[in-house]
C-alpha cells in the first residue's frame, strides 16, 4: 500500500466533520421518553428502551428489506428456525426438520403455540405464509423465497415444502427476515389491511403501538410458549440523529444506543452508569456503481481509479474510531463461500487514480458522478467525496433520509454510485451476489457478466459444499478486477448502553429483547 499522503482539503474536511460530530452531542434529550421509559427511571427493570437510527418500513415481515426492520419483528414473529447468539440453527416454530430428497423438506411443527389472538398455530399458517412470500413478486423478500414450489401440509403439525430444484440454502432462508409466520385465519377473515393495523404474530411480544418515524412499542406475550418474556413493555426509538442517541442515552432516556460515533466513545465511558459495548457485524460499507451503457461508472477504467483513490484505512482510523476492517470482499469470515486472500486487504493509490483517470479521457473535474447515501453514513460518504475530487473527479453528494433512500433503493433509481452498508442475515455468499445475476441486477447496477452469472446460477443448485465454495471465492476473484463495487470496510457495531442493562451484539444486529437483561440489583 502506497505511503498516504494528506492533502490540505482532506485535513480541512476530516477535521469539520469530526467537530460538527462532537458538537452535535450538545443537543438535548426530548422529553416522550426519557423520564418514563429507559430501566433507570422510574419505570425500573420493567421497560427496555432500544435507540436505533432507523425505522421499520412495516409490519409485514415478507415486504421489508433491511436489519432495522428485522431487529425489530423478531420479537412479534417467529421463525420455523432460529439463529442463536452463536449463529446455530435451533428449533423456533419447528422442532425437526429432516430432507426427503433433493428438493423436499419434511418439519415437525411445535404444538400448543397460540397466535396473539389466541388462534392456534398449524401448518395452515406455514402454508399460508411462505407460499404467499414465494408467489408474490411485489414482495421485497420474494426473490429469496421463490424456489419454494409448495407447502404441502402432511397434518396440522407436519408439513413439506418442496422447491423447484436442489436448494443448499432452505434452512438459511427459513431462519431470516421473509419467513415469519403469519396468522392465516386472521387474515383471511381481517383482511391484510386490517393485520397491517394490528399485526399478530406468536412471538414473545405483541404489538402496541407504532407511531412512524418516532417509535414501536410492544408489550409482553404472557402465553409465550418458551417461557415468561423478560420485560413488560419493549420500545424501539428511532433516533436518526446520532448524536441525538447519545443524548438519550446519556439522560436515561434509552437502555440501548446504536451506532454511536467514534467521537462520543469516550464521553460515554466516563459516566458511572453507562458502557461502550463493540462487536464485529455483518455489514460491510460499500460502494455499488451503475454499469448502465453510457454511465461513467461503466468504464473498468474509472471504477479501478475509485477503488485507488479512497484510503480505506484512513477512513477506518478516522470516522469509524478504528472500529473496522477493510475487505476488498463483501463475504466476511463467518459467512459460507469466504476467500481468506480478499480479507484485511485494501488498495490505495491516489497517483495512478489520477492517471487511470486521464486515460479514460477525463481532465481535471470533468469526471462528474453523484453518489447517494443515507444520512447514517454522512461522514463516511463525505470523506470519499473529498479523497475522490483529489483524484480529479467532481462528486455531487446526495445525501437522503433514511425512508428517502428506502425508497430509491427500492425503485433501483440511484444515479451512478450509491453508498450502503449491506449485512448478511443469510450467512451465505448468496445474499451478497445475487444482487449481480441478470435479473436482479437490472435496473440497479445493470452488471452482466456470463461467467459470473453461469457460476452464481450453479451455486443457487449446488448441493456439494466443496465446490459450492469454490464457486463463490471464483466470483470474488473476478469482482476484486472488475469492481461492480468497491468495498470501504467491514463495520464494527459501537452501541452505547446504560450500566443496567446486560447487552451482548449479535453479528447479525438483530436485538431479541429477551436476550438483553436487567442487571440484577
Amino acid at each position: 500500500m502506497k505511503k498516504r499522503q494528506w492533502t490540505g482539503l482532506w485535513i480541512t474536511l476530516l477535521a469539520v466533520v469530526m467537530v460538527l460530530s462532537a458538537c452535535g452531542g450538545k443537543s438535548t434529550s426530548t422529553n416522550d421518553g426519557s423520564a418514563t421509559e429507559g430501566t433507570g427511571s422510574g419505570n425500573a427493570s420493567t421497560t427496555l428502551t432500544i435507540a436505533a437510527a432507523t425505522d421499520i418500513e412495516s409490519f409485514d415481515p415478507h415486504n421489508n428489506n433491511n436489519t432495522s426492520s428485522e431487529a425489530v419483528l423478531v420479537n412479534v414473529f417467529d421463525y420455523l428456525i432460529k439463529n442463536d447468539s452463536e449463529q446455530k440453527k435451533v428449533a423456533g416454530l419447528a422442532t425437526s426438520w429432516d430432507q426427503v430428497d433433493d428438493t423436499t423438506w419434511r418439519f415437525k411443527l411445535r404444538e400448543g403455540v397460540t397466535f396473539h389472538n389466541g388462534d392456534p398455530f398449524t401448518s395452515a399458517d406455514v402454508k399460508y405464509t411462505l407460499e404467499r412470500v414465494a408467489k408474490d413478486e411485489t414482495l421485497k423478500q420474494n426473490s429469496y423465497f421463490k424456489n419454494i414450489v409448495e407447502v404441502k401440509v402432511v397434518d396440522d403439525y407436519t408439513v413439506d415444502i418442496i422447491t423447484d430444484g436442489p436448494d443448499p440454502l432452505l434452512l438459511n432462508r427459513l431462519s431470516k427476515m421473509g419467513a415469519g409466520i403469519l396468522p392465516a385465519k386472521y387474515i383471511a377473515d381481517k383482511g391484510f389491511d386490517a393485520f397491517l393495523k394490528q399485526p399478530v404474530g406468536t412471538g414473545p411480544y405483541k404489538f402496541s403501538k407504532w407511531t412512524k418515524d418516532d417509535r414501536v412499542e410492544l408489550v409482553k406475550n404472557e402465553n409465550y410458549f418458551d417461557g415468561e418474556p423478560k420485560w413488560n413493555e419493549v420500545v424501539f426509538r428511532v433516533i436518526p440523529e446520532a448524536s441525538t442517541r447519545v443524548s438519550e442515552l446519556l439522560a436515561g432516556g434509552v437502555d440501548v444506543a446504536s451506532s454511536i460515533p467514534s467521537t462520543d466513545i469516550a464521553r460515554i465511558e466516563g459516566e458511572a452508569d453507562k458502557k461502550i459495548v463493540k462487536a464485529p457485524i455483518q455489514r460491510v460499507l460499500q460502494l455499488i456503481f451503475r454499469q448502465t451503457e453510457g454511465s461513467i461508472t461503466a468504464d473498468p477504467k474509472v471504477r479501478e481509479a475509485i477503488d485507488l483513490a479512497i484510503d480505506k484505512q484512513g477512513i477506518v482510523d478516522s470516522i469509524a474510531g478504528g472500529a473496522g476492517i477493510v475487505t476488498r470482499t463483501s463475504v466476511t469470515p463467518g459467512n459460507f463461500g469466504a476467500d481468506p486472500s480478499l480479507y484485511k486487504t485494501s488498495l490505495y493509490d491516489q497517483e495512478k487514480a489520477k492517471q487511470l483517470l486521464q486515460e479514460a479521457g477525463y481532465a481535471e473535474g470533468e469526471a462528474e458522478m453523484t453518489i447517494s447515501v443515507s444520512a447514517q453514513y454522512k461522514e463516511q460518504a463525505e470523506v470519499v467525496a473529498a479523497m475522490l475530487e483529489q483524484a480529479g473527479f467532481k462528486i455531487n453528494l446526495d445525501v437522503l433520509e433514511a425512508s428517502a433512500f428506502s425508497e430509491r433503493y427500492s425503485s433501483k433509481s440511484f444515479k451512478e454510485i450509491f453508498m450502503i452498508g449491506i449485512g448478511n442475515s443469510l450467512f451465505d455468499a448468496s445474499n451478497n451476489y445475487n444482487r449481480y445475476m441478470l435479473e436482479e441486477a437490472k435496473g440497479e447496477s445493470d452488471y452482466n457478466n456470463p461467467e459470473v452469472e453461469k457460476l452464481l446460477q450453479s451455486a443457487l443448485v449446488n448441493m456439494d459444499l466443496a465446490s459450492r465454495e469454490k464457486e463463490y471465492q471464483q466470483v470474488q476473484q473476478i469482482f476484486s478486477e472488475e469492481r461492480p463495487a468497491v468495498y470501504l470496510y467491514q463495520m464494527e457495531g459501537v452501541y452505547g448502553t446504560n450500566a443496567k442493562v446486560n447487552f451482548a451484539p449479535r453479528s447479525d444486529e438483530m436485538f431479541y429483547a429477551d436476550e438483553i437483561t436487567p442487571v440484577a440489583q
